[in-house]
């Protein structure tokens, strides 16, 4: 990272979008991973699906991708668009100036 100020843009992103993930991601993540799940399930052992102890594991394991996936996107995104906000405030504003470094 290049200064202080992209450092807390950043943060500030990821934050925003650790925010928005409890909210919205966690709901939905879930509900389309266990989605997925099912799916699987019934692509594997026929429609009409008999509840069982693999079932269920193929189903949390569908939804803990889901949750997973959901908070990358949501976190890792908004630290990102803090990131080129930065950058599209260096770029209106100029280049920094770097203090002058002299040699003992």
């Amino acid at each position: 990272m290049k200064s202080t100020v992209t450092k807390n843009l950043t943060y500030i992103g990821a934050g925003i979008g650790l925010a928005l993930f409890a909210l919205f991601g966690l709901l939905y993540g879930s509900l389309i991973g266990g989605m997925i799940g099912i799916q699987c399930i019934g692509a594997i052992f026929g429609s009409p699906v008999e509840p069982g102890i693999f079932q269920r594991v193929i189903v949390a394991v569908g939804m803990l991708t889901g949750i997973l996936l959901s908070a990358v996107v949501f976190v890792a995104g908004f630290a990102a668009m803090g990131y080129l906000i930065d950058l599209l405030l260096i770029l209106r504003h100029g280049a920094r100036k770097r203090p002058c470094q002299t040699r003992p």
